[in-house]
């Protein structure tokens, strides 16, 4: 296992200096991606959401209640809680993503689904409202010194006993850089793969953790990929 690092918040000035070194993909980037979707497999493209997710909210391990969804996308994981009785938004840093996730909502019947262009850092929301929050892929584009301020801010939207779920990649989807090779190299190299030890131990510093295990195989032409690449989570904010 290699350690992580910043483990808490660095300094405000340290994360503005960091967050110069590490400066390749802003929301240019991801509208761009977005924006060339015709004709290309992208996992994440597909219309269904998590198998986690979906399992979770069908076995009654979430209940129903305001819903945060992080780095939505096309809004695949926002619809589907949506329609399962959640009072769902969507959040996603490219614009692209976001015009893509309305036409979605509207060929499901939801033309009103909240849905918002931002960074996770600049979204100002309510402190202790949502009785979920859901990332399916952004924590591992997050840069190592913004880790930990993410983690505090999701802990700090949640409700007491709210539920986090978290779909990342496995050291095996990752890019296989550490930490100190992402400053070295300036670069996330299209993401982080975490292995067990390590999201038990920066996320159980908060959280309790429920579930921690491999994605399980999905049909053919659904989401995301196979168990191979990436980790389903589902902690719990404690109670006061």
């Amino acid at each position: 296992m290699k350690d992580l690092l910043f483990p808490e918040p660095p300094a405000a000035a340290e994360i503005e200096r960091l967050d110069q070194v590490l400066s390749e993909r802003q929301s240019a980037w991801w509208d761009a991606f977005y924006a060339r979707r015709e004709g290309r497999q992208v996992p994440f493209f597909g219309r269904a959401p998590d198998e986690s997710l979906a399992a979770w909210v069908e076995a009654g391990d979430i209940q129903p209640g305001p819903a945060l969804d992080l780095g939505c996308g096309n809004g695949r994981n926002t619809v589907y809680l949506a329609l399962a009785g959640f009072a769902a938004e969507g959040v996603d840093y490219a614009n692209e993503a976001i015009a893509w996730a309305g036409q979605r909502a509207r060929e499901a019947g939801l033309p009103s689904l909240p849905l918002t262009a931002c960074s996770v850092f600049d979204l100002q929301r309510p402190l202790g409202h949502y009785a979920l929050v859901c990332d399916s892929g952004c924590f591992h584009h997050l840069p190592p010194h913004r880790r930990a301020l993410y983690r505090d801010q999701l802990l700090a939207w949640l409700r007491p006993g709210g539920v986090l779920a978290l779909c990342c990649f496995r050291p095996e989807g990752g890019s296989g850089l550490s930490d100190d090779e992402v400053y070295e190299r300036g670069t996330l190299g299209g993401g982080l793969g975490y292995d067990e030890d390590q999201l038990r131990g920066f996320w159980g510093a908060t959280f309790d953790i429920e579930c921690l295990r491999p994605m399980r195989a999905q049909a053919p032409g659904s989401a995301l990929f196979g168990a191979e690449c990436l980790w389903v989570m589902r902690a719990r904010k404690p109670q006061v």
